[in-house]
This record gives structure tokens, C-alpha cells and sequence, in this order.
């Protein structure tokens, strides 16, 4: 069940509460599919549905960051719900999450993949400048996986932190009501792989390959 009451925005979308992300981390994870992935900018606004993303919970998920105990790298994990964090991984991709749970509970939804809405065209610059392909990628191919995302969309770490209730980057919902839904182990990790807590929009072309 969708939770909290959502705020209208300009864009026609509803912004997520906080109360969305203040719940259990897999109840969060299930009801944002369908959901959309804003980021406004000078430029204009690009924007995606989200089809794809895994759940990161507590110091005992030994993938979670939170897994060493707080760090300075890993404390928006243990603030606020509702709030982005975003760092490198393995010095090359840019990753956005989502925070959620009560402040103390280190828990986070990697958002992993998009179906792009908005700003198709900039996406595609973007991606073109950063590998050299982006002018001959599907539309469908631009946001499918984390690294790509946040390329496509112009999410970097100078946004971690950021207020997904109230910023330029935020979540909205749109009326989009994805099913069926798929559950799986989480992809592109090393340890903690058993753990089926990826979920994804069935049969949406931009979901992740294996």
C-alpha cells in the first residue's frame, strides 16, 4: 500500500512524502516501482520511471555501507528517511539511493534502473560525452543500470544528501502502478548475494541484464 499523503508539484507529479521512506525498507522498496526519478536543472528537467532497484539494510547486511558502523562516508544511512545518498563505487560510477527508515536505522533502496521520461535528448548527450555511445543507445538503454542513471539524469555526488522530499532531486508519483513485480538476489555485489532483495517491473526492456 502507497503510504503517507504526497505534495503536488509543478512538474504534475506528487512528491513522496517522508513518511513513505519511514517505513520497512522492503515495504519502500515494493511501492517504488513506478515511481518517478526527478532532477530539475537549469538546463530543464530529465526525469525517469524507476522498473529497478535493491534494498541495503542495517549493519548486519554485510553488502549494506553501514556494515563497518558509521563512518563519515556512511552517516546519511543513519540520519533522516527521505533523503539521497549518493557516493562512487570502485572509483568510476556514481550511485543514488534512497534513505530509509527511522534515524538510527541505517537502510537505503539503490535505485538501479529507469525507463526515461523526460529530457530524453540531454540523456543522451550526457551518455555520449562520458562513453561515447550515447548517440546510438536505445531510449530504453540510457538508464538501465545504476552507473548509467545517474550519468543520464546529471546526479553526482554534490547532490548526496539532498532533500528527495523537497529539492531539485526528488521522487515523485506520477499514477504509474507497476505490476507484475519481480524478486530476486541482489546483482553486482560480492557478499551477501542470497539475500532476494531486488525487486524490478516485469517484462520493462529497461531492467538490468544479468
Amino acid at each position: 500500500m502507497r503510504q503517507g499523503r504526497t505534495v503536488p508539484h509543478p512538474s504534475g507529479g506528487q512528491v513522496l512524502p517522508r513518511a513513505f521512506y519511514a517505513r520497512p525498507t522492503l515495504d519502500v522498496l515494493r511501492d517504488l516501482i513506478g515511481h518517478v526519478l526527478v532532477h530539475d536543472e537549469r538546463a530543464g528537467r530529465t526525469s525517469g520511471v524507476i522498473v529497478e532497484a535493491e534494498a541495503y539494510i542495517g549493519e548486519a547486511d554485510a553488502a549494506c555501507h553501514a556494515a563497518p558502523g558509521p563512518t563519515p562516508r556512511n552517516a546519511p544511512l543513519y540520519g533522516p528517511p527521505g533523503f539521497a545518498y549518493i557516493y562512487l563505487n570502485y572509483g568510476l560510477h556514481e550511485m543514488v539511493n534512497a534513505v530509509t527508515e527511522p534515524a538510527g536505522r541505517p537502510a537505503a533502496i539503490l535505485i538501479r534502473a529507469l525507463e526515461p521520461l523526460e529530457g530524453i535528448a540531454r540523456m543522451r548527450r550526457r551518455r555520449a560525452r562520458r562513453r561515447g555511445t550515447g548517440s546510438s543507445l536505445e531510449t530504453v538503454d540510457l538508464c538501465r543500470g545504476p552507473g548509467n542513471l545517474t550519468v543520464a539524469l546529471g546526479i553526482d555526488r554534490r547532490l548526496n544528501r539532498a532533500d528527495l522530499t523537497a529539492s531539485r532531486l526528488r521522487i515523485e508519483d506520477h499514477g504509474i502502478r507497476a505490476a507484475p513485480l519481480g524478486w530476486s538476489p541482489r546483482i553486482g555485489i560480492r557478499v551477501a548475494t542470497d539475500r532476494p532483495w531486488r525487486c524490478y517491473w516485469k517484462g520493462r526492456p529497461a531492467v538490468s541484464r544479468r
